[in-house]
């Protein structure tokens, strides 16, 4: 009970925090770098220097984790072949199977961010133009399977009552971190007073309708004792014999992992930029690609360590030291 309600308030305590992401970008404007410029200019430069570098490894993790998480996704699709002919051609490593799908998608993406700002923004566009498309796909091919019957006192709606509801919502407050990375495009936002704050709010709206919207079609298609807790959305349909429906949901996810690894990897080189800016790391970080207008020598470098990462250590791996930071930075705010 104690642990419970210890994650609703820490639940709470996220969305409250992307507010004050909001406020902080007004207050601090034209500015990159995120929770270590906020912590720099108001406590210090130690504190924003231990920050920065929890928040470099933290999205350095993430972003391994976000290639592993598409390579296994890719292997999936092929049946396992593509692991299968790594591990009779290379072996292991470690203990584990050497990832190069994982660390040839970070090279991949190391060049679109070098590429600059709006080559980035119109392939997480077109990614995110690909999860909405599957999100109004859900909630419409859906409407042929459900079953009102799941929400009744017959079908078990609610069988654990609200201390159930609460404690399911309580677990799902991971989706409200990342407003950070909203806060690291100050220098390159044109009005980032407004555009900031407009798009953490944006952001708080969007997730909570697609997490209540989704829950909502999830529960009234298949019964809550039945819903494959490994990957609900996507055997949603496979439990209806909707097997193409199924395939389509899955290039949804596969869409969703791809903007997941950009959100991760894109703050990284733009916080390493700002503590190279204020001297607290190499000078050279700095240096900023003047075709491009990125922090091109950050970017490189922060893109081989994350390649290294994702090749030589496995996906389980990876998500609980992710888990870890998050739960650090939870605390934390």
């Amino acid at each position: 009970m104690f642990q419970r309600n210890v994650n609703i308030i820490r639940s709470i305590e996220k969305t409250d925090s992307g507010v004050c992401y909001a406020e902080f970008g007004v207050r601090v404007p034209h500015t990159t770098g995120s929770a270590y410029m906020y912590s720099y200019v108001t406590v210090g430069e130690f504190i924003a220097f231990v920050i920065g570098w929890n928040m470099v490894l933290e999205y350095l993790i993430g972003t391994a984790a976000g290639a592993c998480a598409i390579s296994a996704c890719v292997d999936a699709i092929t049946g396992g072949t593509i692991s299968l002919a790594i591990r009779n051609g290379v072996g292991t490593l470690v203990g584990h199977t050497p990832d190069f799908l994982a660390a040839l998608i970070t090279f991949f993406m190391t060049l679109l961010m070098v590429a600059g700002v709006k080559k980035s923004l119109l392939f997480t566009n077109i990614l995110n133009a690909i999860n909405f498309s599957v999100w109004v796909f859900i909630m419409a091919a859906g409407l042929w399977y459900v079953d009102t019957s799941n929400w009744s006192d017959h079908g078990g709606f609610m069988p654990f009552g609200w201390s159930g509801v609460l404690s399911g919502a309580a677990t799902c407050f991971y989706a409200f971190i990342g407003f950070d990375i909203i806060a690291t495009t100050g220098e390159e936002a044109k009005n980032p007073k407004w555009s900031i704050p407009m798009a953490v709010i944006l952001s708080l709206v969007i997730v909570l309708t697609a997490y209540i919207t989704s829950s909502m079609m999830l529960t009234l298609i298949i019964p809550y004792e039945q819903i494959d807790a490994e990957s609900a959305l996507v055997e949603m349909f496979a439990q209806k014999g909707a097997f193409k429906s199924k395939y389509i949901v899955a290039i949804g996810a596969l869409a969703g992992l791809t903007v997941s690894m950009f959100g991760s990897m894109f703050p990284m080189p733009r916080i390493v930029y700002a503590m190279a800016k204020d001297g607290l790391i190499f000078r050279s970080l700095e240096a900023v690609w003047p075709f491009t207008g990125t922090p091109a020598k950050a970017t490189c470098l922060l893109g081989l360590a994350t390649a290294v990462v994702s090749l030589v250590m496995s996906l389980d791996v990876l998500v609980e030291m992710m888990s870890i930071g998050n739960e650090t930075n939870i605390q934390n705010n």
